[in-house]
């Protein structure tokens, strides 16, 4: 059997390298088109500047105004065509990699034959649309098409095996039947769900609640295995490199980089009575957003159904989604800063306890209104996106409300007795609810939710 754990060992570590790849390139287009605004604003400000000599004072803020303006265009116009390239890539190229992926995993691994869900085509495709999807500015995230991507390495690298290109390696030749594959798919899988929340325990516990129904022993500990390697490869990577540029520091852990809560807080029986009600809340919402985007797909393929012709169906579906890119309109209001900022720094921003005064009522309902709507939109669509960064957001969002109503109420608390009334705490607590109302999972959602915050 030392094969087979090898072969998991390899393909943990080539998913935790393509995690890290798709991170890295995601942070790099977007750091290059928040760049590129700020230096338009530079130059704009420059050539004011010079323009008008001595009445510089007065004319200022005219210039600044005027800029703002073409800057809304610059990064509406970059959104709009990073959206293009990732929706024609699962429309013209493949369509098997729209929207995530794992509905079709979890059939597949279920018993299901679904064709063109595991070659190449299907592979780049994803990983295009995947990094220009959330580099772009969408509601969504990698985590689904890293699950896709996941199963597609453990496909790949078990039979090594490439009929698109004609390739078929005699290795590893005693693994080529349709049991050993469905058990690398499994683990492939699970490594790409440990890979994006660094937690393997997480990743294992996912496909046992949601994707695969057929398990054992042998095979739960091989996918914990390459769930783990998967994760350490991704953190040893992250470790030294930021946006493709060594930071140095190689396999050096900084906590301070991954540990949100650092102190324990001492349980008061208080504290349930909000979390109970955003369990509720999480629940009735998570419904809501379910009962919702059914209807809005339905809706959407009826009308893509009515079109006649195919190419004109796909241009219509490619046109219906730059809708998304809508949030770009709202630069200048006091939300702006959680709309347009990166999804996971976004929940990292709201998790931050001892921050009673870093958001009000108003952004967090705006924020909160316009992305429970348009996730509830891009959900679905044709570009390869996940969920999971939606709903935590979403979830945040409505738990910090909550947590801000009980500061309203009681004050901010400085003495043991009352630190659990956080905004970031209710704001963890409130992704975990909508999260669970959505997915409908519990166990390995904990796992998950406690390897993010600890």
């Amino acid at each position: 059997e030392w094969d087979r754990w090898l072969l998991m060992g390899l393909i943990g570590t080539a998913v935790g390298m393509l995690s890290f790849l798709i991170h890295q390139i995601i942070d790099s287009l977007m750091e290059l088109k928040w760049d590129l605004v700020e230096n338009y604003l530079q130059v704009s400000k420059r050539n004011w500047t010079w323009s008008m000599g001595a009445n510089v004072v007065i004319y200022l803020s005219t210039g600044q105004d005027g800029s703002i303006h073409m800057t809304w265009l610059c990064v509406l116009g970059s959104g709009l065509a990073m959206v293009v390239l990732s929706s024609g890539s699962v429309l013209f190229f493949c369509p098997g990699g729209s929207p995530s992926g794992l509905p079709e995993i979890i059939g597949y691994l279920n018993g299901t034959s679904i064709q063109h869900l595991f070659n190449i085509k299907t592979f780049l495709g994803t990983f295009v649309s995947c990094v220009l999807a959330v580099a772009s500015g969408l509601f969504c995230g990698p985590e689904g098409p890293m699950i896709h991507l996941g199963a597609l390495l453990g496909c790949g690298l078990s039979q090594l095996q490439l009929d698109t290109l004609g390739i078929h390696l005699p290795i590893f030749t005693r693994f080529q039947n349709s049991a050993d594959k469905r058990s690398f798919i499994t683990a492939g899988a699970g490594a790409g769900i440990a890979s994006v929340f660094r937690a393997p325990i997480g990743g294992l516990l996912f496909m046992l609640e949601e994707v695969s129904s057929f398990w054992d022993i042998r095979l739960a500990w091989q996918t914990f295995f390459c769930c783990l390697m998967a994760t350490f490869t991704m953190d040893l990577l992250s470790s030294s490199l930021f946006g493709f540029v060594y930071r140095g520091h190689f396999g050096f852990f900084e906590a301070e980089k991954r540990i949100i809560f650092w102190n324990l807080l001492d349980v008061n029986i208080l504290a349930f009575v909000p979390t109970i009600l955003l369990g509720m809340l999480g629940g009735l919402l998570g419904a809501l957003f379910v009962s919702l985007n059914i209807k809005i797909n339905k809706l959407r393929m009826q009308f893509f159904n009515s079109i006649p012709k195919l190419s004109l169906r796909k241009t219509s579906k490619l046109i219906l989604l730059k809708f998304c890119i809508s949030p770009h309109l709202f630069l200048c209001v006091a939300a702006a800063a959680l709309l347009v900022e990166n999804g996971k720094q976004g929940i990292t921003y709201l998790f931050k306890r001892g921050t009673h005064e870093e958001f009000g009522f108003t952004s967090l309902c705006t924020a909160l209104a316009f992305y429970f709507i348009l996730s509830c939109w891009t959900a679905g669509s044709a570009v390869a996106s996940g969920l999971v960064i939606p709903m935590l957001y979403t979830g945040a969002l409505y738990g910090r409300i909550i947590g801000l109503i009980l500061v309203s109420i009681f004050g901010v608390q400085t003495n043991e007795y009352g630190a659990w009334i956080d905004p970031g705490l209710f704001a963890a607590i409130g992704a975990a609810s909508f999260f669970s109302g959505v997915s409908r999972l519990t166990i390995s959602l904990t796992v998950i939710m406690v390897s993010m915050l600890s």
